[in-house]
């Protein structure tokens, strides 16, 4: 660590001020210019993170707090004395070559040094783990015998490796000393023991305390994909990062984006990687949705496809060819699409559904999300289904040879081939306008510009935009149900009353979503509720108190539709209950967004002489 200037005779000391996690940053992994200690205190806390940022706090001056220059990461800390290896390259060579050429004649036994003494022979004799550790390696690595002791020629080529001032070399003899079984792989037990020789070599009481804790931040940050061990060119990137701190900025953040690319899971390494395991991960974190998207999808497919294979085998498709088989495939995929989307908006029977086995197989609370993927469906089926009728298939009946038409396609048009203007004003002509008409309109004002009053429109037309439009504009589905039923059963490639399907397929959604519509009517009745307390406060927020109906249940996380009558009679508008079950009273907190709650705040803003907050 860097340590901030200070004027002789203040008294300072270290204190741990915070701490910060995050594996995936560059931080510039590079050892100070003064070799830094650690505290041999038994009552130092052990550090727990992979990161921390520390203070020196000056007692003369105030408690005036400098910061430090910058953190260093917690595998940094724990590798930060490692460099061992400098110190026996201090001084001239051939001088402490001599002394410890002196050495071995003294220590010596039939003229071959032990293990034992090899640490007091090259200067290390209060390191002699480590030294013991180094002397093994050294042995293994020029495949000698070390058990029998090393001769004096033995022991100069293990002086050239230790005393060898490139970085490699000195790297390597590191390398050899973790990776004893030579497999270029490190475990965190490996890990651990060379901190402790470290440790050992550098006087580091504190150090060697700690180096379990130490070895799991190195794991941690080199081994983010939890494999049990780190590969031997990952721990090199960090060394080097260390070592070479005395090296240009360029070569230090080039072996920071390095190591920042070895700290960084495998599965996000590359673009491609990295799109495929977050595709991966959106999948598992939401496999209901996926899964009822991919029957949902499964089940367009199969009836567009069985539609158009129907009729490219019948002979309207000698005349229209497969214009009419895409109009056909699109039209079957709308009648499907058309019941469905009444089945998202079916809440009370969704409250039932959501309390058996189905609750944790489909997302029923993804209603509303799922109803707008289907209005998607269908606005991009009735494209399809108009554009093949207005600019394929008409043009190709009024242009196809008369006797051919009559040949094929008379029974259906009763002998009489139409022109464009006839097939238009026909009865599906007619009624596919309208519908196109409506369901436009009301797609549009259900858009979050319009529902959510974020589009201005001039005046005369600004009531068209907020929630009471889109309220009132999706009731006019109603009539475009009446229609499609119609614009079904006046077809004419079909004549049989059991092959016209539209009506099969609207049928029962419409009866179930009417009949919640009219028991939703009739309960409202039960549920009348009297306000106790209103409170408006500031950020257009509004707390109503209400008291609780007989007999009404429910728990935490769950919501409850309000009707104002004074204001619409027939919106209802869902809030979340923001009491507790087992209060007396309900509570909810509205915030003014729209129309309809903007009035609700003013109104109860007005009585309570509080600001007439806008909306």
């Amino acid at each position: 660590m860097e340590n901030a200037e200070l004027n002789k005779g203040e008294s300072v000391r270290w204190i741990l001020e915070s701490i910060e996690i995050d594996k995936m940053v560059d931080v510039p992994i590079e050892e100070d210019k003064q070799p830094s200690t650690m505290s041999g205190n038994p009552n130092e806390k052990s550090p727990k993170t992979s990161a921390t940022n520390l203070r020196k706090r000056n007692g003369v001056q105030g408690g005036f707090i400098p910061k430090m220059a910058r953190m260093t990461s917690g595998a940094a800390r724990g590798l930060q004395s490692l460099r061992f290896l400098d110190r026996t390259t201090t001084g001239k060579e051939g001088d402490v070559w001599r002394s410890v050429e002196k050495r071995f004649n003294n220590l010596a036994v039939d003229e071959k040094l032990f293990r034992d003494k090899f640490g007091p022979c090259v200067g290390m004799g209060d390191s002699k783990e480590f030294a013991g550790e180094l002397f093994d390696t050294l042995a293994r690595r020029r495949k000698i015998n070390g058990a029998n002791g090393v001769t004096l020629g033995e022991l100069k080529g293990f002086w050239e490796d230790i005393s060898n001032h490139d970085l490699d070399a000195r790297l390597q003899i590191f390398f050899d000393m973790c990776d004893k079984n030579g497999d270029g792989q490190l475990s965190e037990e490996e890990v651990r023991e060379v901190i402790v020789m470290s440790a050992s070599a550098n006087k580091l009481s504190n150090l060697k305390q700690h180096a379990s804790t130490y070895a799991a931040l190195i794991m941690e940050e080199l081994d983010p994909d939890n494999l049990g061990y780190i590969e031997m060119w990952q721990l090199e990137t960090l060394l080097r990062g260390m070592v070479n701190s005395e090296e240009s900025n360029t070569k230090v953040a080039k072996n920071t984006c390095t190591l920042a690319k070895t700290m960084i899971p495998k599965q996000y390494r590359t673009p491609v990687s990295k799109f495929l395991s977050k595709a991966k991960e959106k999948i598992h974190e939401n496999w209901k949705k996926v899964m009822v998207l991919t029957w949902w999808l499964t089940i367009n497919l199969i009836l567009f496809g069985w539609k158009f294979y129907q009729y490219k085998q019948r002979g309207a498709f000698q005349v229209m060819g497969y214009c009419v088989c895409f109009a056909k495939g699109a039209a079957e995929t709308l009648k499907f699409n058309m019941a469905l989307i009444l089945f998202p908006v079916c809440r009370r029977t969704l409250t039932k559904l959501r309390e058996t086995f189905l609750g944790s197989l489909v997302p029923f609370d993804d209603n509303i999300n799922f109803h707008k993927i289907i209005a998607l469906a269908i606005a991009i089926g009735t494209s399809i289904h108009t554009l093949m009728h207005v600019t394929c298939d008409f043009p190709r009946l009024i242009s196809c040879p008369h006797d051919k038409f009559i040949a094929i396609l008379g029974p259906g048009f009763n002998y009489k081939q139409p022109s464009y203007a006839d097939l238009v004003q026909s009865i599906p002509g007619v009624t596919g306008i309208l519908m196109i008409v409506l369901m436009a309109f009301t797609f549009t004002l259900a858009t979050h510009s319009f529902r959510r009053n974020v589009i201005k429109l001039p005046w005369p037309f600004h009531h068209l935009a907020g929630f009471n439009s889109f309220w009132y504009a999706h009731h006019l589905l109603v009539i475009v149900y009446a229609l499609l039923i119609i614009h079904g059963y006046y077809l004419f490639l079909t004549s049989e009353w059991y092959k016209k399907t539209t009506w099969m397929y609207v049928m029962f959604p419409i009866i179930l979503y009417a009949s919640e519509r009219i028991l939703t009517s009739v309960h409202e009745h039960n549920y009348r509720v009297n306000i106790i307390k209103a409170i408006v406060y500031t950020g257009n927020v509004l707390a109503l108190y209400m008291s609780k109906p007989s007999g009404f249940k429910y728990k935490s996380g769950m919501y409850v539709f309000v009707k104002c009558p004074d204001i619409a009679s027939f919106e209802w508008h869902p809030f979340s209950i923001t009491s507790a079950p087992g209060d007396d009273y309900l509570s909810v907190h509205i915030r003014a967004l729209g129309d309809w709650t903007g009035e609700l705040k003013n109104r109860f803003a007005q009585f309570l002489n509080a600001p007439n907050l806008n909306a």
